[in-house]
């Protein structure tokens, strides 16, 4: 071989290295572009997880069954009967609001708010009509429950 036949196949064979690198340098960064993707995760508060909703159901039974404001006006619900009422009114809520966020940019605050209020409004409703039971059956009732003024049911709602 000649000292130029040396240098041309020295060349091509330098070529094709580098060729051979950039495609890997090419696959490497397609490989990582998908990874970052897959580990990319959008930040969303809607649907809340089972987790979640245990959560807020055994928040729920403590408020309507332990001492609190709530109890303190229309009175303490059983444990058990606390049970079933907490979880019928969560399911209630979260059937009550849209599945998923309006827009894809939203993180789903909105919904978790709608939900939030669904479970304020209904388990106020339950104990409002559980009060009118118990009052009607001629069970004993909270004085403040009783006595019903104006004042005290505008004191006792929600702001939405």
């Amino acid at each position: 071989m000649t000292d130029q036949t040396k240098e041309e196949t020295a060349t091509v064979t330098a070529g094709e290295e580098l060729g051979t690198a950039v495609q890997q340098a090419d696959q490497n960064v397609e490989e990582t572009t998908k990874k970052l993707e897959k580990m990319t995760t959008s930040f969303s508060i809607w649907p809340p997880s089972q987790r979640t909703r245990d959560a807020v159901i055994k928040r729920l039974i403590e408020t309507l069954s332990a001492k609190s404001v709530l109890s303190d006006r229309y009175g303490a619900i059983p444990s058990d009967e606390a049970d079933s009422v907490a979880r019928h009114i969560e399911e209630e809520a979260f059937s009550a609001v849209p599945a998923s966020p309006a827009t894809d940019g939203d993180d789903g605050i909105e919904i978790l708010q709608a939900y939030s209020k669904e479970i304020s409004k209904r388990m106020l409703d339950f104990v409002k009509s559980r009060s009118v039971e118990s009052a009607n059956d001629g069970a004993t009732v909270d004085a403040p429950a009783a006595a019903g003024g104006k004042d005290e049911e505008e004191s006792s709602t929600v702001e939405t």
